[in-house]
Order: C-alpha cells, then structure tokens, then sequence
C-alpha cells in the first residue's frame, strides 16, 4: 500500500477525469455526495488543475469541477466575450445541471467569474472563494497584460511566459510546472484568446461590488504571486462584508497545485466556519 504523502499527490495530479456534458456544451466532472462545491479554473488550465481539491473535497461533500469556455471538452464562447458573458455562462452552467445554491471558488480567471457569480446570483452563491485573483490592476501590469492579450492573434499560446510567472525553482513546483505546460499545449488558441480577452480586460468590472456580496468571501493567494498579489487580496478582503484572506507564503500563482496540502486545509477551515 501507498502511503507516502508526495507518491499520494502525484497520483491525484495525474488522475484522468472521465467528463459529463451539459445540453449547452459545457464539460464539467461531479465526485462525491452533500453541498455542492463548484470548483472554475483559469484561462489556459482544465478542470484537471484542482484534482487534489477534488480528492479532498469529494469525501464530505458534491465537488463539481468545470471545463470553462473553449477549455478542456467546453464549447468556445464567440469572439468579443466578455468577463459578464463567462459569468451568465456559469448561471447557464448551474441551471443545466440543476444546482440551486452552491459555494464556489476560482482561480485566476475563475476568481474572477466567481467574483461575477456572487456579485450578481445573490443567495444562489453560499460562499465564494477567490483564489490568485486580481482586483484593480496598476496601469503597468494592465499594460502588460492588455499586450499579452493582443499578441495572442499574431504569436499564438504563450507557454513560456506564465511559466516564468508561475512558478519558482523550487522542488514544490517541478511537477505542477511540467502538467501546467501540458494543459497549456492542449489549449484551443482560439477559446484561449477569447478568454484571455475577457481576463486582460475584466479586472474592473466587479472590482466595485465586494461591498456588496453578503455571502462568506475567501481570498487567497501565494506571497509570490507578482499578477494576484497580497494586497489585492487584502483589499479585496477589506470591503467584503464577510471576506477574510489567506497567504500561502513561498508559493506563486498555482498555489492549489504547488501547496496542495496548505491551500486544502485553509479552504477546509473556511469552509466549516462558513458552514
């Protein structure tokens, strides 16, 4: 029998997920039984992303983890889409599935549709957690980013420049860096660009709503993080009427990968204080 805790993790990075589809062609997976926990990843990534949280998570609760737009066995979104457009896409997403309520947590872009989600769905989002999400970028990373975004048509899926912003050198992040580069290489260009659009270009639009979500907000991220950085998460913590925030100190932007073990217990933690 396995019992080292790193052959453990490993395995669960590497799980294969067999996916469900909805009429409306979002592919998403559902493990375990109780309140449902929808997980959403970031542009470029797949539901694979969060398989440590779907181990953990789906032994006390439903986890159900979605391919978002032109990602993994999701249908594109048209050109032109908008950070609002991802949001009624999840309510969509909800309705197929016949989720009334749910608690919800994001990464990266799927912070931010999270942020959307309960800014606007009310008491159908019970708690929302916002992992390595950005909130009111300074005018140079928006440049940089907005860049990013426009290079997208004419050079294609940049693979090495998240990479570098990732993740560090240390021995935590050697293999969530080698399966981060492998979902990056799948990655339909065209639902990347159409979803990287969105995210360059969203980071204002329910920065002005966290005063105004009444349900339990997490916000976390990794000391590192140069994009999603502490004090955003501290800002964003601030305003919210029920928010709270949680630094993984020595980890970058795919914390749920790199600090699995830390990323789930604090997310356990809220999660029974909200509950």
């Amino acid at each position: 029998m396995d019992t080292n805790p790193a052959d453990q993790r490993s395995k669960a990075h590497h799980r294969a997920f067999e996916r469900l589809h909805t009429a409306g062609g979002t592919a998403y997976v559902s493990e375990g039984e109780g309140d449902p926990l929808v997980l959403i990843h970031g542009v470029g990534m797949r539901l694979e992303a969060w398989a440590p949280q779907i181990a953990y998570f789906s032994t006390t609760r439903r986890v159900i983890a979605v391919d978002m737009p032109g990602h993994g066995g999701s249908d594109k979104l048209p050109e032109g889409s908008r950070l609002e457009d991802f949001v009624a896409w999840f309510g969509r997403f909800l309705d197929d599935i016949e989720i009334d309520a749910a608690t919800i947590a994001g990464h990266s872009m799927g912070a931010m549709i999270s942020g959307g989600a309960a800014a606007t769905m009310g008491n159908r989002i019970h708690g929302v957690g916002y992992l390595n999400g950005v909130y009111r970028r300074d005018p140079q990373a928006k440049a940089a980013v907005l860049a990013r975004a426009a290079s997208i048509k004419t050079d294609g899926v940049d693979k090495d420049g998240p990479l570098q912003r990732w993740f560090g050198d240390d021995a935590d992040s050697v293999h969530a860096r080698s399966l981060t580069k492998s979902w990056l290489e799948m990655v339909d260009p065209e639902g990347y660009a159409v979803a990287y659009t969105a995210f360059a270009d969203g980071d204002e639009t329910y920065a002005g709503r966290w005063p105004d979500v009444q349900c339990p907000a997490l916000f976390l991220t990794g000391s590192g993080d140069p994009n999603s950085t502490p004090e955003m998460a501290r800002q964003m913590a601030a305003l919210a009427p029920k928010g709270s925030v949680a630094i993984v100190e020595g980890h970058r932007h795919m914390v749920n990968l790199t600090a699995p073990d830390t990323v789930n217990d604090l997310l356990a933690q809220w999660l029974g204080k909200k509950g």
